[in-house]
């Protein structure tokens, strides 16, 4: 059995996060190959990962890719060499010694996994994971609140929700990317991993968590939040107009209801649409795409 873990690298020597995250992967008490894709670090990265894990497959970029279409680099590679399941690792994560055995035996070909979502420390849930499990409607945070015994895998939060299981650590079967694809190109960096999780919806895909792997999130809150702060009103705006779920006129309601917020000024709110008119027909293309079977944009 193979089983690829894909590692998405920007400046990864910042507190040590590659590092952490490779020895972590071998440490693992199941084999897990690591293939890191570089988006043209500028600091160590490069270095490191050649010189202490040279058993790591390390794809460098020329250029930033974005995280989506990094991974999707990666996921190729995976494919093309015959792995039964591809595990997306952040930079700054790194996985406990069992966590990949004790999701293996709930893997399935209509069940993407995720481990328990912990700080940098371990000392509490991550913040986006917690909110996670407040929208799950299962039994899991009450368990945890309870100390009561686990179950295997726990019903991650519905989709209607509006909520999705970071992409921090997700654990699939080749079967699932077959059936999926790769990230949507026209997500570079934040909303990939919600449009992606639209996607499992319409798919049919489930998302299960299992609590009794764990991982460890070391990060700062939601990353880069000047960039994310930036491009928020268009990532809220192109989320919704990828959701394959709902038709473009749920879209039109969304994004009145968006305006209404009174968090986003106006002029942010027409800009964000002007953006998104002038990407018209690649949402539109998108769309179809992301609603056949096989393995779009990889």
């Amino acid at each position: 059995m193979k089983i690829f873990a894909v590692i998405v690298t920007y400046n990864a020597m910042r507190r040590s996060w590659i590092e952490k995250c490779l020895k972590s992967l071998q440490a693992s008490t199941v084999p897990v190959l690591p293939i890191v894709v570089d988006n043209g670090s500028t600091d160590e990265t490069a270095a490191y990962v050649t010189d202490h894990h040279p058993q790591a497959v390390f794809l460098p970029q020329h250029k930033n890719l974005g995280f989506g279409q990094a991974n999707n680099v990666g996921i190729r590679y995976s494919l093309e060499h015959d792995a039964d399941f591809v595990m997306l690792l952040n930079q700054d994560a790194t996985i406990a010694p069992d966590a990949i055995e004790k999701m293996l035996p709930h893997g399935s070909d209509d069940c993407l996994l995720t481990p328990l979502h912990l700080n940098g420390e371990g000392i509490r849930l991550d913040t986006s994971f917690r909110q996670c499990l407040l929208a799950s409607g299962d039994t899991l945070l009450d368990d945890l609140l309870l100390k009561r015994q686990f179950n295997p895998v726990y019903s991650g939060p519905e989709f209607s929700s509006g909520c999705v299981v970071p992409a921090a650590c997700w654990f699939m079967s080749v079967a699932i990317i077959k059936k999926i694809g790769g990230f949507d190109p026209l997500f570079f960096h934040y909303g990939e991993d919600v449009n992606y999780a639209q996607r499992l919806h319409y798919h049919h895909i489930h998302t299960m968590i299992c609590p009794t792997a764990t991982m460890h999130h070391d990060r700062e809150l939601h990353g880069d939040m000047q960039v994310f702060n930036r491009h928020r009103m268009r990532l809220l705006l192109l989320v919704d107009a990828c959701d394959i779920n709902i038709s473009f006129f749920t879209c039109m309601i969304r994004w009145v209801r968006t305006l209404k917020n009174m968090r986003f000024r106006l002029f942010s709110w027409i800009s964000g649409m002007c953006w998104l008119v002038m990407r018209s027909r690649r949402i539109y293309l998108a769309r179809k795409k992301e609603k056949m079977i096989g393995t779009t944009w990889l």
